[in-house]
């Protein structure tokens, strides 16, 4: 099965949050986004310094300061968010190498073909843009639902 990481998830969850902030100009702190979606703290801190050493963010110090998109939101795709994260996209266990690791690397009649499967992956996330992410509304708020009481007297 083919599954984000949790880092890579709260990274996206980031990055489309910075995208929404006033278009991405307005830094905002990692405890802002972390309150936002009930993420821990230290795990967002630790995923948007990583963003800002991939050259995704730029971090801002002082009491205005935080975190904002370091290029325009339509430029970043969802592939640079997740390979900062989680590095390169790997389908299988020997298609981050070609080291002949694996036992069945000169037998495997499966490994090209594969690793075909991991191009258009990486392209289908290359395609989707952070802009894109922010372009779709947030989810709608299920309604609360109140029990109305009847009483006959």
């Amino acid at each position: 099965m083919l599954r984000l990481s949790k880092k890579a998830d709260y990274a996206l969850i980031a990055m489309k949050h910075l995208a929404l902030s006033r278009e991405g100009a307005v830094s905002v702190s990692a405890r802002e986004i972390a309150e936002q979606y009930d993420i821990p703290i230290e795990l967002m801190a630790k995923v948007l310094q990583r963003l800002v050493r991939s050259g995704l963010l730029v971090s801002t110090q002082g009491t205005r300061g935080g975190y904002t998109l370091r290029r325009p939101a339509g430029s970043i795709s969802v592939a640079d968010v997740i390979q900062a994260i989680d590095g390169p996209v790997a389908v299988t266990a020997c298609s981050s190498s070609d080291d002949g690791a694996c036992e069945q690397f000169a037998k495997c009649n499966v490994r090209d073909p594969l690793w075909r499967v991991r191009e258009r992956i990486l392209a289908a996330l290359g395609e989707c843009t952070i802009a894109e992410l922010a372009a779709d509304p947030p989810p709608a708020a299920t309604p609360v639902r109140t029990a109305v009481l009847h009483t006959h007297i």
